[in-house]
């Protein structure tokens, strides 16, 4: 069986005891959906927060407020466009092979996969360098591009789009959690950290899951 799961590259700051959060490995993949507890959604408001975590460089935004959580929080609800280090996993349980996203990828390139279904190619980032591919009737998922050995995954064109649908619901999902996350541990900013959140995994903010997201043709 194919599984995609949309995954959260951990940003992870020392230290870290603005809220309380599950103990992450750094740089480790954390599964969004709606089956996480409130420690995991907790990591994960941390590591969007922390991997946005910079000053705008030009005068048109607010200074950094002083106080720790309104610093740690100042890049997520102040910059734009934000950042969301991760994409889609994909694992053949068949096989036991994974291929992850990359260096530099972000979940706001998953509709790249789109791409793909239409006959193209997509690269999801170095270090491994994953790529997906269509051939023919089949979609083939190269594990690492740079790796002449490199494992593969392949599966029928047509089951690709389903997987992408439910990987939509999947954020979906972990939106709705984050929202009501915010509004116990953060509540003097959980419409705007629940926005910013939002934005930065290129969901609608308050949305519901449907499972018909597509950039592209239906």
């Amino acid at each position: 069986m194919i599984v995609m799961r949309p995954v959260l590259e951990m940003c992870v700051p020392e230290g870290f005891d603005l809220w309380p959060v599950a103990a992450v490995e750094p740089y480790g993949f954390l599964p969004l959906g709606g089956q996480l507890g409130p420690a995991e959604v907790g990591a994960a408001v941390m590591a969007l927060a922390a991997g946005n975590n910079v000053d705008p460089d030009d005068d048109h935004h607010p200074p950094r407020p002083a106080d720790p959580l309104g610093g740690f929080l100042h890049g997520l609800l102040t910059m734009d466009p934000l950042f969301a280090s991760g994409g889609l996993q994909v694992t053949d349980t068949a096989t036991g092979t994974t291929l992850s996203p990359g260096c530099c990828n972000g979940l706001d390139e998953r509709q790249d996969w789109f791409e793909v279904i239409d006959g193209g190619w997509a690269g999801f980032g170095h270090d491994p360098s994953p790529i997906a591919e269509r051939l023919g009737d089949t979609i083939r998922l190269t594990v690492d591009a740079d790796a002449d050995d490199s494992p593969r995954i392949e599966l029928p064109v047509a089951e690709l789009r389903p997987l992408l649908a439910g990987a939509e619901r999947d954020l979906t999902e972990f939106l709705n959690l984050a929202g009501a996350w915010t509004a116990s541990h953060l509540p003097a900013h959980a419409d705007r950290v629940t926005d910013a959140l939002a934005r930065a995994l290129i969901l609608p903010a308050g949305a519901v899951p449907t499972g018909t997201w597509a950039p592209g043709p239906a």
